[in-house]
Formats: C-alpha cells, sequence, structure tokens
C-alpha cells in the first residue's frame, strides 16, 4: 500500500506511527495557553498538532431550546445549546497562524479541521499541508469536495458512518482530486468506550478502500491506541490537554503531556514488534540455544554401563543430543568411561551399536 507524504513526514506500515495531538477547546480561549499546548505536545514527541477551524456562526444557529439546546444526561456538555458549546470551544482564527507558526519552530506539523467552506478558504491562505474531516461532517459531500479540490492529503473520521456513506465520501474525494486519503477508526461518543470500539474495523477499512487507515481515539489511557497498531493503524489522534483539572469542553477525555510521550514510546514499540513472520531463533536468540534442554551423563559411568534415566538425563545447557533421543539411546552402554556432566554424544555408545543409532538419527530427522 502506498505511504503518504504531510511535508517531510511519511506515513505508512514501515515507518513509525504518526502521532497527532488535537487541541480543540483546550485552550480555554487563551492563545497563551494554546502556545504552551503546542510546545507540551513537541515535548512529548508528538509529530502533528490540530486545530479546529470555525466559529459558532458557521456551525449552527443561535438558538437556545429545541433541537439546539443539549439535554442527554449523557452529555459532557448538558445544559449548553450548541451554540454556546461552539463559541467557547472554537479557535479565534487569528490564533491559526502564531500557533501554526509555533508548530513549525518546534519541528511538528499544524494542520486543521474545517467544518465549512470560508474555513477551508481561510486554512488555504495559511498553506496548511493537509486537513482532517471530522466523523461528523463525513457525510458533508460538498466540503469534502471543497477540500479533496486542494489536492492535499485528507484525513477523515469514519465514525457513526455506514460503509456506504464511506464508499460515498472515498468516491467523492478521489474523484475531486484527493490522490492522499487516509481514514480514521473513530468511536464518536466522549469519553468512548473500549467496547464500543471495535478495533477489527482497521484492517476491515483497509482491504475496502486500499487507504492507510489510522485510529482517533477518545478512550481513556493508552491501551487502546498502542493496540490499533497491532491491527496496522498507521496514525493515532488523541486529545491532549496540559492538564485535565483545568477544565474545558475536551478536558475530561484528554490526554496530559506525559500520557502523550508515554503512547508515543509505547506505539513505536507496538509498531517495531510487528517485525515480519519469522519462525527459528532470530539473531538475538541465537546466543540463548546453549539454554535449551539436551542430554546429559549425570552420573560417574565406566566402559560397558548401561544408559539409564538415573545416569542419562535431559537438562540444560544444549550442548548435548537433543531430548527426543532419550529413549533411542535408553539400554545402551557406553564404549568408554565418562565424567558426570559430560554432554551425551553419538560417540559415547559401543562402535557396534553406533552405526545403528546414527541410523536412527536420520530416520528420525527425516
Amino acid at each position: 500500500m502506498r505511504e503518504i507524504n504531510i511535508v517531510d513526514r511519511k506515513i505508512g506500515s514501515s515507518q513509525k506511527p504518526f502521532v497527532i495531538a488535537e487541541m480543540s477547546g483546550n485552550h480555554n480561549q487563551s492563545l497563551e495557553r494554546a502556545l504552551n499546548i503546542v510546545e507540551a505536545a513537541a515535548k512529548a514527541g508528538v509529530h502533528g498538532l490540530k486545530l479546529q477551524t470555525y466559529t459558532a456562526d458557521t456551525m449552527t444557529l443561535d438558538i437556545n431550546e429545541g433541537d439546539f439546546y443539549i439535554d442527554s444526561p449523557n452529555s459532557l456538555w448538558q445544559g449548553k445549546s450548541l451554540y454556546q458549546l461552539y463559541q467557547q470551544a472554537y479557535t479565534p482564527w487569528e490564533w491559526h497562524k502564531p500557533i501554526f507558526n509555533r508548530c513549525q519552530e518546534l519541528g511538528i506539523i499544524g494542520f486543521s479541521t474545517p467544518f465549512d467552506a470560508t474555513a477551508v478558504d481561510f486554512l488555504e491562505s495559511l498553506d496548511v499541508p493537509c486537513y482532517k474531516i471530522a466523523s461528523f461532517e463525513n457525510t458533508d459531500l460538498p466540503l469534502i469536495r471543497k477540500v479533496a479540490s486542494t489536492g492535499k492529503p485528507m484525513i477523515i473520521s469514519t465514525g457513526m458512518a455506514t460503509i456506504s456513506e464511506l464508499d460515498e465520501t472515498v468516491h467523492i474525494a478521489r474523484e475531486a482530486g484527493c490522490q492522499d486519503l487516509i481514514l480514521v477508526k473513530c468511536t464518536s461518543s466522549y469519553p468512548a468506550t473500549p467496547e464500543d470500539t471495535n478495533l477489527l474495523t482497521i484492517s476491515h477499512l483497509r482491504e475496502l478502500f486500499n487507504v492507510q487507515v489510522g485510529l482517533s481515539d477518545h478512550t481513556m489511557g493508552i491501551g487502546v491506541a498502542v493496540a490499533s497498531i497491532a491491527l496496522g493503524a498507521t496514525l493515532i489522534e488523541k486529545h491532549f490537554t496540559l492538564c485535565r483539572a483545568d477544565g474545558g469542553v475536551d478536558s475530561a477525555f484528554s490526554m496530559e503531556p506525559a500520557e502523550m510521550q508515554q503512547l508515543v514510546i509505547e506505539s513505536q514499540r507496538a509498531w517495531q514488534a510487528l517485525g515480519n513472520i519469522k519462525y527459528g531463533a532470530n539473531k538475538a536468540e541465537k546466543e540463548s540455544l546453549v539454554y535449551r534442554r539436551s542430554l546429559y551423563i549425570s552420573q560417574e559411568m565406566k566402559a560397558g554401563d548401561i544408559l539409564t534415566p538415573e545416569n542419562l538425563r535431559a537438562v540444560r545447557p544444549g550442548l548435548g543430543l537433543p531430548p527426543k533421543f532419550f529413549d533411542v539411546v535408553l539400554g545402551k552402554a557406553v564404549n568408554q568411561n565418562i565424567k558426570k556432566g559430560t554432554p551425551f554424544t553419538w560417540e559415547l555408545v559401543l562402535a557396534n551399536q553406533e552405526q545403528q543409532l546414527i541410523n536412527t538419527q536420520n530416520h528420525i530427522s527425516l
């Protein structure tokens, strides 16, 4: 599968997982805090930092009742209207440039999720290197077409979408000019539970659409994200904050700096552990072969003594014959005096039996 290049960073199975810190509304309406989040993310080792580009007016209507009011007891944002939520969470557009500049200074890739055409035009004026489409917008085909027409890489969250909806989205994106597409498995609940994550979908998405696949993870901790690497995820996105105790619209399910650093480390270890299909001792294991069990003389013996379970044992190390020959040699006589602790070899049995035993060994090996 073709690797995708964003700025100078390749994304693919032969590369370390691409880890994205999602700032979202965790800046708590402070540019200074936003820049501190960038610095903490870079220090944690992430490869990208993502914003969200919208205003309350581009997202919804200023209505404080009915369809526009959040009354679900399961929502982190119960008691707010959608308009109030987005007023609190949005990133002022004039902050984007200084945030992206700080990302560039610190060697991480800054980009954003646009939520309407005006946001795309604005982000194009800043020459962002790629775009993310949020799960709630993955069926907004005019937006998909607008972003794809930039020709830049697209990362699309798959939350809530059916296969047929995703097929339509991917088709439109490719038809409109997107050559570099990454789908990210996402569960659109906040926070999400491991039981609702269904990581097996990752490999299925890759097979269905022949694209790189990642994970946009809203669960707590790093276990789910690390596990996704084993299933082929090449990108991980997690919400990020300086400290959950500081509060904010997304703080409850966001990672703190030490946790993000651990995610970067452990996702890389998981990727390294994938390796290749291989059996037998690898280079690092070859020195350990000596500690296998093998046949050793366990008592002093004289020429003519018979081998028994008392004077011949399968023990470590592995310098004698393999234990599979134990039953074959029992009852045979040795041809010389032997010290306790001598590795057993064919040369220790009487000459007239030696050839017979060698023939038996060759037969067993076949």
